[in-house]
């Protein structure tokens, strides 16, 4: 087509919510245009091969899906499917010289076995069981409204209707409700990590940005389930590109998006692609971007850096380790969330090592074997003969920690964090390692300055920015992916209810932009 084509929709960014977006907007018979700067579409929700002549498709960035809706799966027709891994987590640990753990899930009789394991009683499950069906509570109701206009603040506390539960989640430092509901180091650990994924925060943090990423880490689904998505991330992003394309959005990518320009009736986005400049006119842009990516497109001032603290490990093996903690099956072990270094003090001195600008000597992470719940992602041969994925999520590590000497920074850390493993296994993990064509462990790390290279993810920051709470404040606007344009919105991970595999805020710019 010629330059200045126009549309009623250009959306700069093939990300999931991008696609979600396009989708949505097509479906409603707009004209849609979207842009991606890559070769192929789906952002950080992506399968690849990343290892040399090995047939295994990992989820690379991003792996658990928790935040979609059913809503947008059924509105959207996706062929898409998810599993529930039966087992929710595992942590080991050494008690009077002997290792043990917390074998979490299961069932609910095993779980309080579990408890009384580790602490001798049933006191820590009787308050973890009391805490969980607080989140619940609070899961189901609030889940419902993030694919609504923003309630205000008083309206979303009216529907959580219990002061303890809004209390405890969105006023005081979660570390708080933490140390007073649980006794032993390592049972607060294990609820403070879904606190700190990708988010470098104390538990006592007054921002309460640990706050944030915990609510949105046990709201999901309504249930707090994290599940895995069959056939890796990239099905879900290929069922999305399917959606978009079969309902008519125009799909370009290797198309570079470099300016915006708007009065806020009509925009024109300007784009870079082998063969020179073009031009889109669109009565709307949505953008699938971060914040200040948005920002250098309309020539505004960007907002404040986001850090991202995340060390993010790829791996293949041939077999999945042997355990220390003979009772438990590793199957069973690595078949939900797997901790390591992740006790309450752990974790605060993590954070305070990397706080004062050093790696932390025991690196907190926790590692998820996606291949147990769902072998379709790796080929008939590797199942046959054993192989497992592991991805393994480190904390703590944020992106001012490699900026002086980036490669020999990620390599110390990872081995640092392989030898917290190591000791709660009864083999070293790169004996288990399987290798690629050339020979060399099927191993790889990503650094928050990796996903920022990769990525373009600001500072390495997975969601963009810091996570809000999902209600309206003075600047966010209906949907909370508005921005000073009238017509320009945002629909990535940084718009009010990002962050996270989730479609919300694709569907949230959709709903603004058809005025719903």
């Amino acid at each position: 087509m010629p330059d200045r084509d126009a549309y009623d929709a250009v959306i700069v960014g093939g990300g999931h919510n991008g696609l979600v977006a396009a989708a949505y907007l097509a479906r409603a018979g707009r004209s849609v245009l979207l842009l991606e700067r890559l070769a192929d579409t789906g952002g950080a929700a992506v399968s690849s091969r990343p290892f040399p002549g090995v047939d295994a498709r990992l989820s690379r960035y991003s792996y658990l899906v928790s935040l979609l809706p059913k809503k947008i799966v059924r509105d959207l027709d996706l062929d898409f499917r998810v599993r529930t891994r039966t087992i929710s987590s595992y942590t080991p640990a050494e008690r009077a010289g002997r290792p043990t753990g917390l074998l979490v899930g299961g069932g609910e009789a095993r779980t309080r076995q579990g408890f009384a394991r580790l602490t001798g009683d049933h006191r820590e499950y009787e308050a973890w069981r009391s805490f969980y069906a607080m989140t619940g509570q609070v899961a189901r109701t609030v889940f419902p409204t993030l694919t609504d206009p923003l309630p205000t603040r008083g309206e979303l506390r009216a529907r959580v209707a219990d002061d303890t539960a809004w209390r405890t989640l969105f006023e005081e430092p979660i570390g708080t409700a933490i140390e007073q509901r649980f006794a032993d180091d390592l049972v607060r650990g294990v609820v403070l990590t879904d606190a700190l994924i990708g988010t470098f925060a104390d538990a006592h943090d007054p921002s309460l940005r640990q706050n944030r990423c915990f609510l949105y880490h046990v709201i999901g689904g309504g249930t707090g389930d994290w599940n895995v998505p069959v056939g890796g991330m990239g099905a879900l992003t290929g069922a999305l590109f399917d959606a978009a394309r079969a309902a008519g959005t125009r799909i370009r990518t290797g198309c570079e998006a470099t300016r915006i320009e708007s009065d806020g009736q009509r925009a024109e986005v300007t784009y870079a692609t082998a063969d020179g400049e073009h031009t889109a006119a669109a009565r709307h842009v949505l953008v699938n971007a971060s914040p200040q990516a948005l920002a250098a497109l309309l020539g505004d001032a960007p907002p404040p850096p986001a850090e991202g603290a995340q060390l993010k490990v790829n791996m293949l093996l041939k077999r999945l380790p042997r355990l220390r903690d003979t009772s438990v099956d590793p199957r069973e072990a690595f078949g939900g969330t797997f901790h390591i270094a992740e006790g309450y003090e752990a974790l605060a001195t993590a954070y305070a090592e990397a706080a004062a600008g050093a790696p932390p000597t025991a690196p907190p992470a926790e590692i998820y074997c996606h291949s147990l719940t769902d072998p379709t992602i790796l080929a008939p041969a590797l199942v046959e003969r054993g192989y497992q994925t592991l991805t393994l999520f480190g904390l703590h590590t944020p992106a001012r920690l490699f900026a002086q000497d980036h490669d020999t920074v990620r390599a110390e850390l990872l081995k640092s964090t392989l030898a917290q493993l190591d000791q709660h296994l009864a083999e070293p993990l790169t004996d288990c390692l399987a290798l690629d064509a050339e020979g060399r462990p099927c191993i790889e790390a990503k650094t928050p300055l990796d996903l920022e290279r990769d990525l373009r993810l600001p500072g390495g920051n997975i969601f963009h920015r810091d996570l809000a709470f999902p209600y309206a404040q003075e600047d966010t606007g209906r949907w909370g992916v508005e921005t000073r344009l009238a017509n320009v919105l945002l629909c990535g991970a940084g718009a009010v209810r990002g962050g996270g595999v989730s479609g919300i805020p694709g569907h949230n710019a959709a709903m603004a932009a058809m005025g719903v």
